[in-house]
């Protein structure tokens, strides 16, 4: 093992222990009154007891799918035994990170909003350590799992040669992204679920029925509203970028171990830890980012969205130019070119995450003509968020477009015939997207927090003047949740891409373990340890004009479709419960609205927490049922169709639903500050219908989609070998 290896752990150990003096800072803040620490003691109490719930019903999918796993591994030989235990261990690191990161945003919430009673400066400091925890823990975590199963696998794995060797290990660690794929499913569909029939069900009644403030503390589903901002955008969040961080890595070590096979076992080794490695420099270099994020007093949206803006553009830079000489000092071939396709990686997160903001924060015309569209009515506002989000696709995916052929072409040196090495590049620019993922992750995680400590504020009965500085981090907060979903998706889409060339890789092993020998090309037999991709490609003959691919294709694209209508359709369900339950209240418990009685808040909690448990099932199991039936009716042409056609629609969707919500969100807070009349108005109830119908969209199922084509990557990935060997087409 080199020694280079050995910088991966320390630096996830360290990570973690300056997450922990984030925590410790975070709580010697003073927690505000008796008032403000009771309100945060029930939303804490929910968003434990959610999570609680949750975790009983994953460990037991958990639990049986380790054992299909294990019969595919040790009954029938089709998948490496150590893939039944890396499977739970990435869902409990994966877990083990959405937990800490709300467990850290639950107490500082009532912390932050205590400092912004002092000054917005010290307001924005406490949310935004306090979400740098979650970026922490999370880079962390995804490391340090990283290197336990890396050497474990070096140690007991045998082989020819070392070169061999390479390929097995990062071949078998790429199935263990199926863990933390599913675990991110369930955290984004299940903490979507909740979240948004609890906003839903709080904003109807709440401020169209009854007309009292958002977080009003007579509104029965306050506290499960600021609950489902904790469970959904930040134990969910959490677990969605762990799984696109870890994932990123892993592809791009096991495409290395590929591309460099025939550069000696000491440069294949390099290519494998490189991704790690410049992962690891990130996380030292965000840390460094954090601390430059500060801003002035009475700052506006925009000018608070520079302060974060400030500590993610020097953590870029640095790692810019820190990404080089990792490359250079390991002597990559072509390390100038590699080092290209991270520079793309990270220009293409900056583009996307920049036209993220411009098309959803207030102080830009996008969002804006939306709340001036509320003058004619809900139904203007809802035509016009659609159209923008629709038209807000067109940047990142031309980005993505160009970003991709360009880290192919730099990898290479512009020779289209290595494509191997091409792939690599853009594994590895992935890896450059989510490099500074500890302080990208900080801008959004703080976000929810920002929000809660609004409400605390509101329920509180704080001074007018502390409730305007945390709605202002508030707003900032909606923006840098969109920039943070399109920043998600644009990596998604770069990941799962380098996910289906694995799969194709991964084909080798898959025809090894069954003893075929040799493949038959254009008439000619070619040995299997020997074949290319192009090999491959040819011998199960995936082109367009295959029936089967196209076949595939039609099934992905529809995926994602009838992903978001699960998603969406739950939400509806929860939601309409919810609102009853409000209606129920202000009716059955008079002394509501005078404040005289106190609703009832853990009955709201509840029926969002099972509602939430009992939705998130059946998605989740669509996405793993589909790939293998599809490998199983069509085979391996099928299944790359499959892939192709859900990354495809799934990416432009997502970023369709995140900006359309984020948008029709930001309106309603540009209102609520006083343009079109603002709070109360005409214009401002009709900006709250915008802002319901864009919550599943832009907390439910946007976001998921991207967790969605990555799962099916990583299940086509697990059952490649029961693919290979039972197909009837």
């Amino acid at each position: 093992m080199t020694i280079l290896f050995w910088v991966i752990p320390v630096v996830a150990v360290f990570a973690l222990i300056v997450a922990r003096c984030f925590y410790n800072s975070m709580m010697l803040e003073p927690a505000g009154t008796d008032k403000m620490q009771e309100i945060a003691s029930y939303v804490r109490a929910g968003a434990l007891a959610y999570l609680k719930q949750q975790y009983k019903v994953v460990a037991v999918v958990f639990l049986i799918l380790a054992v299909i796993l294990g019969i595919l591994s040790f009954g029938l030989d089709l998948q490496n035994d150590w893939v039944p235990f890396a499977f739970i261990s990435a869902g409990i690191f994966s877990g083990l990170a959405g937990f800490l990161g709300m467990k850290t945003a639950t107490n500082a919430s009532s912390r932050t909003a205590f400092a912004a009673s002092k000054s917005l400066n010290d307001g924005l400091r406490v949310a935004f350590r306090s979400g740098a925890v979650m970026g922490l823990v999370v880079v962390g975590l995804a490391l340090l799992d990283y290197s336990i199963w890396f050497l474990i696998l070096d140690i007991f794995e045998d082989a020819v040669d070392q070169s061999q060797k390479m390929i097995i290990i990062t071949g078998t660690m790429l199935t263990f992204g199926i863990g933390t794929s599913l675990q991110a499913l369930f955290a984004r569909v299940g903490g979507g679920i909740f979240t948004k029939a609890a906003d839903v069900g709080a904003d109807l009644v709440g401020k169209i029925e009854s007309g009292i403030p958002e977080d009003d503390p007579r509104n029965p589903a306050v506290i499960s509203d600021n609950v489902g901002d904790n469970v959904g955008d930040v134990a969910g969040m959490g677990a969605d970028l762990y799984e696109s961080y870890y994932g990123s890595i892993l592809a791009a070590a096991a495409l290395g171990a590929v591309a460099f096979l025939d550069d000696g076992a000491e440069i294949q080794i390099k290519a494998v830890l490189a991704p790690a490695l410049i992962g690891a420099v990130g996380v030292i270099l965000s840390i460094i980012g954090v601390f430059c994020v500060k801003t002035k007093e009475n700052a506006t949206t925009l000018e608070l969205l520079r302060s974060l803006g400030r500590g993610v553009k020097l953590s870029a830079a640095l790692i810019f130019i820190a990404s080089f000489l990792v490359l250079y000092l390991l002597g990559i071939p072509n390390y100038v070119g590699i080092w290209g396709a991270v520079a793309v990686g990270l220009f293409t997160g900056e583009i996307i995450g920049k036209s993220s903001e411009y098309y959803t924060s207030q102080a830009y015309t996008p969002t804006r003509r939306i709340a001036g569209q509320s003058q004619t009515g809900a139904a203007t506002v809802i035509i016009s968020g659609i159209g923008t989000g629709m038209i807000s696709t067109a940047i990142p995916v031309i980005v993505v477009v160009f970003g991709t052929i360009l880290a192919f072409c730099f990898a290479t040196g512009f020779d289209q015939s290595k494509m191997t090495i091409g792939l690599y590049g853009i594994s590895i620019a992935a890896v450059g997207m989510l490099s500074t993922l500890g302080i990208t992750l900080a801008t959004d995680a703080y976000g929810p927090i920002a929000d809660n400590a609004g409400g605390n504020a509101q329920m509180s009965g704080l001074d007018a003047e502390v409730r305007k500085r945390t709605d202002a981090l508030d707003s900032l907060g909606n923006t840098t949740a969109a920039t943070g979903k399109g920043f998600a998706i644009g990596s998604a889409a770069l990941t799962a891409l380098a996910l289906i060339a694995s799969y194709v890789t991964s084909i080798k092993v898959g025809l090894m373990k069954l003893g075929q020998e040799f493949v038959i090309v254009s008439g000619e037999s070619i040995p299997v340890s020997s074949a290319t991709m192009n090999d491959f490609m040819n011998y199960y003959g995936v082109h367009l004009l295959n029936p089967k691919v196209l076949m595939g294709l039609f099934v992905g694209a529809m995926m994602s479709f009838l992903f978001c209508g699960f998603a969406i359709n739950a939400v509806g369900r929860a939601a309409s419960s919810m609102v009853d339950e409000v209606r129920r209240q202000f009716k059955e418990i008079p002394g509501i609205m005078d404040g005289s009685a106190i609703p009832d808040y853990a009955r709201c909690v509840t029926i969002a927490t099972y509602a939430a448990q009992r939705e998130m099932i059946m998605p989740a199991l669509y996405a793993i049922i589909t790939p293998v039936v599809m490998g199983f009716i069509f085979g391996v042409p099928g299944v790359i169709g499959l892939l192709s056609g859900s990354l495809a629609s799934g990416f432009v969707l997502a970023i369709f639903m995140a900006n359309s919500g984020g948008a029709w969100d930001n309106a309603k807070k540009y209102i609520e500050e006083g343009a079109m009349g603002g709070k109360g108005s005409e214009a401002h109830k009709a900006s709250v219908i915008g802002d319901t119908v864009g919550d599943p969209f832009k907390d439910t199922a946007g976001p998921s989609l991207n967790i969605l084509i990555k799962l099916m990557a990583m299940v086509s990935l697990v059952v490649v070998g029961l693919t290979v060997a039972y197909s009837i087409f």
